[in-house]
Parts: structure tokens; sequence; C-alpha cells
């Protein structure tokens, strides 16, 4: 049993904030004079009053066999979708309580509840939403590779690796986290994102172990995939995250950059609550979005969301998943691991963007649902653990029978 609090999960460099994104005060400590729930109400009224009508199923117009929110989402009574509004309301009142900005569950590609604090509304972006970023730049890499642009079974584009103990870096140790790349609490948490050049910091780190012997969350191994997918794709990452991801679902999300201009892979995605969970309503329709179109391979959908190392049951391609066997934890600063599942009372089959502070993207494909919540920094909670597990059994608890 993972006590949650307890973990060191996913605390992303408290420094990289300011150098790499807007500080979080420029979304975390505006005021609403309004109560989250009373803010949410007015939106979802409002907003499904205008779906009536506006919105139709994309199944409807083009034979597909599921709900899309192309290009607006439609708003709809939970009890309609097999939940509770007094229970999703309890659901909303926690995650006011742990200083969030938004809160957004979705079943089946409609929004049955979305709830707006601190200044937040349905359009805006919070700054950064630290590790979930990993999420979506797996994603990116996936569409690479379909596109053949990318081999992540070949050793990784770095030439100053060549030659040399990390010469044997793959790409898809790069994403699993078992490259066994040079990792420290001090390098990970604190140097690396004050570097002007954060890609070249973490290239010109060294080799602790040997390729695929240890797994350690180490987002400066992840952020050489800057180059890895800036050398393979011959184009900057941010534009091509826009163009093969981000506008095809209709997400107004970016990428973020360090000092120097460099796409961030590790963290640094500035995105909405709403267009969260349009990411996570693609990988539960494994990759495809409306009118059949596939944005991100279902194969490659299929295998993120798996173990991709025995070393790991938890980790797939950057998302986390609640597979039964032996996980282990990011270490922050102390190494964490353990038996069993890392939510033991979630389902097996659901995965998870997990960013510090309680950036979640939750995805449950045994109901169906789609679950977002965004907050600032909160350091009552940094690995954003607790959050997870409290939501959790709230959004459990207003299922009905």
């Amino acid at each position: 049993m993972v006590n949650p609090r307890s973990l060191g999960w996913f605390v992303m460099p408290l420094l990289a904030c300011a150098s790499a994104t807007p500080a979080d005060d420029e979304v975390g400590d505006s005021t609403s004079e309004e109560s989250g729930t009373d803010a949410a109400t007015s939106a979802n009224t409002s907003d499904a009053t205008d779906a009536t009508d506006a919105d139709t199923s994309e199944s409807s117009e083009t034979g597909d066999e599921f709900v899309y929110p192309e290009p607006d989402w439609r708003v709809e009574l939970p009890e309609d979708h097999g939940l509770s509004s007094a229970g999703l309301a309890d659901m909303a009142a926690l995650a006011e309580s742990s200083s969030s900005n938004c809160l957004v569950v979705s079943q089946a590609g409609v929004i049955v509840g979305e709830w707006y604090w601190n200044g937040f509304e349905p359009d805006t972006d919070q700054a950064n939403v630290y590790s979930v970023s990993k999420s979506i730049t797996s994603a990116l890499v996936g569409i690479a590779v379909d596109r053949g642009q990318l081999d992540i079974e070949a050793p990784a584009a770095i030439a100053e690796w060549q030659g040399g103990p990390s010469g044997a870096v793959t790409t898809r140790n790069l994403i699993s986290n078992n490259s066994g790349r040079q990792w420290s609490f001090d390098v990970d948490y604190l140097q690396l994102g004050v570097q002007a050049d954060q890609t070249q910091f973490a290239i010109d780190l060294g080799q602790d172990q040997p390729v695929g012997t240890w797994w350690e969350y180490n987002n400066a191994a992840i952020q050489t995939l800057e180059r890895v997918l800036g050398t393979s794709l011959a184009t900057d990452l941010g534009d091509f995250a826009e163009q093969a991801l981000f506008d095809p679902i209709h997400m107004s999300a970016t990428m973020g950059r360090d000092t120097d201009g460099h796409p961030l892979t590790y963290q640094g995605v500035s995105a909405s609550c709403r267009d969260l969970a349009r990411f996570g309503y693609l990988y539960l329709r494994g990759g495809r979005w409306a009118g059949g179109v596939q944005v991100v391979p279902a194969a490659w959908v299929a295998e993120s969301i798996s173990s991709s190392s025995d070393l790991n049951v938890a980790y797939g391609f950057m998302w986390w998943l609640n597979q039964p066997g032996h996980w282990v934890l990011p270490s922050a600063p102390l190494r964490t691991e353990g038996d069993g599942q890392i939510a033991p009372d979630a389902p097996t089959e659901l995965f998870a963007a997990i960013g510090a502070f309680g950036q979640l993207i939750v995805v449950d494909p045994t109901s169906e649902s789609v679950w977002v919540r965004l907050g600032p920094t909160n350091l009552a909670d940094a690995t954003g653990a607790g959050t997870l597990q409290d939501l959790w059994t709230a959004f459990a608890a207003a299922q009905l029978p």
C-alpha cells in the first residue's frame, strides 16, 4: 500500500518556473469574487445552453461511433452519464480546498462538470503544467516514429554521446527512464531549470549506470529529447507540436522554452483544463480524433500506456500506470519503491499524466472518463500525490450504481 502523501512524486525544479515559463503568480495568484461552485454552476449552465443547439455528435455527421469535442465541448448533466451531481460537487469542493485553479470532468467525450477558481475561466491557460508536459512529448515521439522520421531502437541522435558510455542510449531508454544517465537531486531539481540552454546542459552530463539496468525519473535525460526530436524532424519542436498535435484536436496549448529559446520536453507546456481534457480524451480513443483522423498512432498509444520496463511496471512511455507489480517513484529526494499498485483502489486500466503540485490528467477506460485538475504552486502538497488520491476517491464515490 502506498502512502501518497509521503512520496516524492513528480517534483519539478522550482527555479525552472522562473526561467522556462511565466511565473506561477501570473496564473495562480489572481483572485475571484465568486466561489468555485457558483462559478462552475454558471459556466456549466451557459455552456450547456450554447451547446444544445450548436453542437451535434460527430457520430451523426461522419458515422463515427464516438462523440468528440469537435470543435467545441458539449456540456450535459452528470446523471445522464452515470455520475451524481452531488458527488461531483463533493469532488469539486476537495479540489477547491487544495488551491486548484480548475477541475474538468468528462465522460464519453462530454463535459459533465467543470469548476474554476482564482480568476480562471474555460479558456485560461496555466503557464506551466509541469510533468504533464512529458506525456505530450511522448505523443510527439510517437508521431515522429509513425512518419518514419525517428527510430526509438537506434542510438539517440546526440553526437556528443557517440563513442562514449552514453553511445548505447536509445530513444526508447530516454522515454522509459532507464537510460542510466547522470542523476542527482541537486542537478535534476535545482541546476537544470536555471540553465540558459537546458538541452546542452543535459547532454553534457555523464553516465551513472549501465544502459537499461536502472530506473530513475530523470528530467535532464528527458530534456535531451529536444535534441533527438529536433535533429530527426529538422524543425522546431514547438512548431511541430502545434502542427501535428495541438491544432488537429483544437488545443491552444504551447510548449515552454528555456532562456535560449529551446523547447522544453520535461515540463513547461501552457494549457487549460479543457485543452488537457482533449488530450486525455485523444488517448482514451487510442489516438483517434473526429472523422477518423489518427492523430497519434494507435499502436503507439497502446505501447505508451503499457509498462515500458520490468524495472518499473507503473511507467510506460512517459505516462503513469496502475498496473500491479514492482513500482518505483521519482526520487525527490529519497528513492521509494514497492510492490502492488500505485493507486490500489483504482482500476488497473487507469493511466495518468501527472505533474508537480497536483497537475493531473486522469484517464479511466472502465468508465470512459477523463478528468483534469490544475493548480498553482502549493508547497503543502508539492508532489501532488495527496491531491490525486483524494480526488480519485471522490470521483469513485460520484459514480452511480
